[in-house]
Order: structure tokens, then C-alpha cells, then sequence
């Protein structure tokens, strides 16, 4: 990445007077659009639902509570992926610790969302699940994984399983295929599984692009669908956007009551973020590095989807390596961050909600964007066709 595109999401800013011109930087975007109505259900063969980063519920969470009421609507058609940070903060605690009872209370919330509909989901490791990408992370997803198994199972399972990288690939009728990642196991730090005895059917960087494009390719007329919990692209903090707060309260990032201003010195945070000082940020090394073999691997034939969580946010952008990129990071009731907009978004949303795809029988693809209020209410924000000619 180019000093010029690092400092770009910044615009330069460096001091007080103009990091309170920061948000003309970017966009917010909630497009008019015309209605696209849902198709009726004997037009559907499969509803996905993509819910990011809900991993800590709040007691009746009211993101939880709207996608249970839709899910039961058509439990027969309806699949749900949660794309990681299912365990904040550290992902599922060691039996014996103090936090034990909380974690499984977080990630029980989640799972039975969908068991007590009897719909099938399957659960993406984020960072936060590898222990907040530190060490002993390998040990914390393992454990999530048994666990995800004990209260879901057959149903309801983490994939890739235990700390593996993926893809694992999964076919739904006739028009899905759903391509699962576990993106990071590229950026962790400390033990992951790297070699044959690790148990898992790929273990290099080299492995992991020649089976995702692999998957990608040979689709058998399917539309592909690939999922993680890293963004390749994002108008969020993690892709190097950031607002005025960052620069003035930066000490907010280390907790949130600090409210103490640091003009001038606080905007030295935000630069950082963007050379590239955490690799959870799309400026990092190791991230630069996924995404390149990403990229590479979707060359011969783009995917129509690549979703993911990790921002806290709704965002829709076309183009890139897939043909859309979804990011939705909103799965907990108010946690949302700032978002601005980036080449290609077609809606950026800092509010709490998920995503539905639904395709129908004869090759089209509809997306809806849904966000929900304090009272547990869906309302769907915006809705288009990703395919909307049929497929003959």
C-alpha cells in the first residue's frame, strides 16, 4: 500500500481545527432506491440471513429477537451464518474462570436463536473468538468450537472447525454454494494450525488460495457466496476511516469513559492505524497478504459475495475481487461505529441489523438490508437485486 493511499483515508489531518473537517472526508450513504418487493415464498429457495459480531448479547436482545421472527416466518428455507466475534472479549473463557458463566451465557443466546427454530447455521471465527488475536487464541476458538457442537449440534457448528483456516464448502440446492473462511487464523499471532498433524485439511497460505479458487470456479451453476470475518474493503476504522472523536478523545479506544481531549497528539492514533501498526486493520502486513491471495484466487471467476463482520455497521459495496462486497458487523443493539463512504457503497449504515439473501429458484438474487430498533422491530432499509436477470 502506497504512503499516499495510507494517508488518504485522513485526509492529511493532523491537527484540531482541521480534524473537525474530517467527516466531509467521506459519505454517509442511504440511497432512495425503488422498492424491490420480496418474491413469494414458493419463488425461494433458500433465505440467508448474515449477522456479524453479536457476541455480547445484551438479556432479550433485540437484534436476536428480529432475526428469530424472521427466520420462523419460512424455517424451511432459511440458513444463517454469524460472522465472528461470537464471544467478546476473549472469546469462550477456560472452564474455572470467573467469566466462564457469562461467555456461554453469549454464545448460548446466538446458538439458540437458531435451534429453537430447528434452522441451520453455522458459526465464523472472528478475532475476538481467538482470544482478541492473542496468544492462547488456538486454545479459545477450540473451545468455542466443542461448545458450538454440545449446544447446537447437529444444526448449529463452527466452521472451519478448531482454529483451521478453511474453506470449507457447503452446497444448498440448486443455486447456493457458501464458502466458509476462517480469516484469522492469517493474522494470529502465536500457535495455529500450520502443519499436518494440526488435524486440518489445509495448512498454508498456498493450500488455502488453491482451494477457495477451486471452490470459486467450479460452482456446478451455483452463485458463490464466501464468508469471513474480515472485510477486504470498509469505510470503518479498520479500513482507516475515522471521525472526529478518534482524533480528539483517542484514549476512548482504550475505554470508552475517557473522554479526555487530545487535540493534536490524539490524531497520531489514527495515522498509526493507517501504516499498518495491528494487523487487524487493512493497512497490516499480514491482512495486505490475505487479501492479495483472496484476490488472486478470485481472478479466474469473481464470487457474487464476499461477506463479512469485524466493522460495526451495515455497508454494500460493488465491485472489487466479488462482484459485492457486504460488510455486517451490526448483530448487537446499539454497538455500531462510525462509517463513511467508499469507492463502489451503495448503502453505509451505522445502525444495528443484518443482511438477507434470498435466491430464487430460477437464478435471481435478492439483497435486503435490515435494521432494528430498541424494541426488537426489523425494518428492511433497502433492498435490490445482486441477480436480477433468471438464469436459463
Amino acid at each position: 500500500m502506497s504512503l499516499s493511499s495510507r494517508l488518504r483515508p485522513v485526509c492529511g489531518i493532523a491537527g484540531l481545527g482541521l480534524v473537525l473537517l474530517l467527516p466531509a472526508c467521506g459519505q454517509r450513504v442511504v440511497p432512495r432506491t425503488a422498492p424491490v418487493p420480496l418474491p413469494p415464498s414458493s419463488a425461494i429457495e433458500t433465505s440467508l440471513f448474515l449477522i456479524g459480531d453479536a457476541g455480547a448479547p445484551h438479556q432479550d436482545e433485540p437484534v436476536l429477537a428480529a432475526l428469530g421472527s424472521l427466520i420462523a416466518r419460512d424455517t424451511a428455507r432459511s440458513l444463517v451464518v454469524y460472522l465472528g466475534d461470537n464471544v467478546y472479549p476473549r472469546g469462550l473463557p477456560a472452564e474455572g474462570d470467573p467469566s466462564r458463566a457469562e461467555g456461554l451465557r453469549r454464545l448460548e443466546a446466538q446458538v439458540a436463536v437458531l435451534t429453537s427454530h430447528g434452522v441451520r447455521g453455522w458459526f465464523i471465527p472472528g478475532n475476538h473468538d481467538w482470544a482478541r488475536f492473542s496468544r492462547g487464541g488456538w486454545e479459545a476458538i477450540r473451545r468455542q468450537d466443542g461448545q458450538i457442537t454440545v449446544l447446537g449440534a447437529p444444526l448449529v457448528t463452527l466452521a472451519p472447525h478448531g482454529g483451521c483456516p478453511g474453506p470449507v464448502v457447503v452446497d444448498v440446492g440448486r443455486r447456493l454454494r457458501l464458502v466458509m473462511l476462517d480469516t484469522q487464523w492469517w493474522l494470529q499471532p502465536g500457535s495455529r494450525p500450520a502443519s499436518a498433524g494440526d488435524g486440518c485439511p489445509t495448512f498454508t497460505a498456498a493450500a488455502v488460495e488453491s482451494e477457495l479458487r477451486a471452490a470459486v470456479l467450479e460452482r456446478d451453476g451455483r452463485h458463490v457466496v464466501v464468508t469471513g470475518h474480515h472485510p477486504m474493503v470498509s469505510g470503518g476504522e479498520h479500513g482507516g476511516f475515522f471521525d472526529w472523536k478518534d482524533h480528539l478523545f483517542p484514549l476512548r479506544n482504550v475505554a470508552s469513559w475517557l473522554w479526555l481531549p487530545l487535540p493534536g497528539l490524539g490524531s497520531a492514533y489514527p495515522i498509526a492505524r493507517n501504516f499498518g501498526v495491528t494487523n487487524q486493520d487493512i493497512s497490516g502486513g499480514k491482512y495486505q497478504a490475505m487479501i492479495r491471495a483472496f484476490t488472486r484466487a478470485f481472478e479466474g471467476r469473481a464470487p457474487l459475495v464476499y461477506a463479512a463482520g469485524h466493522e460495526h455497521g451495515l455497508q454494500v459495496i460493488e465491485g472489487g475481487p466479488a462482484r459485492w462486497q457486504l460488510v455486517s458487523g451490526a448483530g448487537i443493539y446499539g454497538h455500531v461505529g462510525p462509517l463513511l463512504g467508499v469507492r463502489g457503497s451503495r448503502l453505509v449504515l451505522s445502525e444495528s441489523g443484518f443482511m438477507r439473501m434470498d435466491l430464487l429458484g430460477d437464478g435471481r438474487v435478492r439483497l435486503a438490508v435490515i435494521t432494528v430498533d430498541r424494541h426488537g422491530n426489523p425494518t428492511e432499509r433497502y433492498a435490490r437485486w445482486l441477480v436480477e436477470a433468471p438464469i436459463l
